[in-house]
C-alpha cells in the first residue's frame, strides 16, 4: 500500500482526541518512509513519522502544537481499510506520550 500524496481526515474520534474533522492529513512516502504535516481545527501544525510494513500498516509518532499553545506528543499504528470507493479508511490506535499519557482510537478516511 502506498501512502503517497494522499489526505485524509478523522471521521471518529474518543473525547482525548485532538483532532476534529477539521484536521487534514498530507501524507508523503518514499519507499516504506512516511511522512506527513497536519493541521486545522483544534492543530495549529503538526508532524508524524512512521514505517509502513507490508500490509500497509504504519507505526507512527506524532507532534503538535494545539490552538491552546501545547506542544503534545504520543505513538500511533494505523491499519488501512480498503473501502467500497476505493479509497482508504485507516483504523488508529494511539496514546500520548506527554499530557496525561491516555490512550485513544481514530478513523480516519481519505478525502
Amino acid at each position: 500500500m502506498n501512502y503517497h500524496n494522499r489526505k485524509f481526515r478523522p471521521v471518529s474520534n474518543t473525547e482525548n482526541a485532538e483532532t476534529t474533522e477539521e484536521t487534514i492529513f498530507h501524507y508523503q512516502q518514499e519507499e516504506n518512509r512516511l511522512f506527513c504535516d497536519y493541521s486545522g481545527g483544534n492543530i495549529i501544525k503538526g508532524h508524524l513519522l512512521g514505517l509502513v510494513d507490508g500490509n500497509g500498516i504504519i507505526n507512527m509518532r506524532y507532534h503538535q502544537v494545539n490552538s491552546k499553545g501545547n506542544l503534545m506528543t504520543g505513538t500511533c499504528i494505523s491499519t488501512p481499510e480498503k473501502i467500497a470507493n476505493g479509497k482508504i479508511r485507516l483504523h488508529e490506535e494511539w496514546q500520548w506520550t506527554s499530557g496525561d499519557c491516555s490512550k485513544g482510537s481514530s478513523i480516519l478516511e481519505e478525502l
